[in-house]
């Protein structure tokens, strides 16, 4: 691609989160970028819209940058619909969700806002992706991953991507050894709620819980790719159907 490529970013950890300016600022080095972003975190989203609210968008400044920036009171969801409809000045080449600070492996994709970033943006017609990074710690050094996403962006724009399909990058905690394409894990979360009081002696739940992975001599996986350091990439489709299943479903009889 000859002329500087156009990006559209946005997360669902909110527009000031680190992981999103440090990725938009470094890929700023080769592209021309515009952030959209929700206002405050929007995590566990999915790709949830916003319809019975009215949206705000309002300009964002972050020191040191010097793209457009805006956030919008809505989901990341809306954050892509919204700035591919009525902000963006031209069409992008790519729709870019992250750095998420937390894994998005496994089943994380069908909670996950980042991905409902990304995914709004394929579903668009954008090749599009989804960072996301396993240590949650806010602060966590970005620096080493950095170079890991350009790569991954480049050659994305380079070979482009089917309709209907985003990518899942998930970085490790520790070190990268290296890039593996993987399928995701077959996994579910149990043990998903506390129940605590308020100091009023109220019960409330708090969402917790424990990942569990149904097959974890599995080596083809993101959960297997990502334990041993290395950047888990699933190519992420729209279309749900179980095609398998449909053709079992075929002999069924419904009487």
């Amino acid at each position: 691609m000859a002329a500087r490529p156009f990006i559209l970013l946005s997360n669902d950890d909110g527009i000031a989160a680190r992981g999103l300016q440090a990725l938009a600022l470094h890929l700023s080095s080769f592209a021309d970028i515009c952030v959209v972003a929700p206002d405050v975190g929007r995590s566990g989203m999915s790709q949830a819209v916003t319809s019975a609210l009215p949206l705000r968008v309002t300009p964002y400044s972050a020191a040191g940058t010097d793209f457009p920036q805006y956030s919008v009171s809505g989901t990341p969801a809306d954050c892509v619909k919204l700035a591919l409809h009525s902000i963006l000045h031209r069409r992008p080449d790519m729709v870019v969700a992250g750095i998420n600070h937390g894994s998005n492996a496994s089943v994380n994709v069908l909670y996950s806002g980042t991905m409902g970033a990304a995914l709004e943006g394929c579903i668009a017609g954008y090749p599009s992706i989804g960072f996301s990074l396993v240590n949650r710690t806010l602060d966590a050094d970005l620096n080493p991953y950095l170079p890991w996403c350009e790569r991954i962006v480049r050659a994305t724009l380079r070979y482009g991507l089917p309709y209907g399909v985003a990518l899942n990058v998930n970085l490790p905690r520790r070190e990268v050894q290296g890039i593996k394409l993987c399928r995701q894990t077959l996994g579910r979360w149990s043990n998903e709620f506390d129940q605590r009081q308020d100091p009023w002696g109220r019960d409330y739940f708090w969402l917790t819980g424990t990942f569990e992975n149904l097959e974890p001599t599995a080596e083809d996986t993101d959960d297997a790719a990502l334990r041993n350091s290395y950047i888990a990439i699933v190519p992420t489709k729209v279309d749900l159907t179980d095609t398998e299943m449909l053709h079992q479903m075929q002999g069924w009889t419904w009487e």
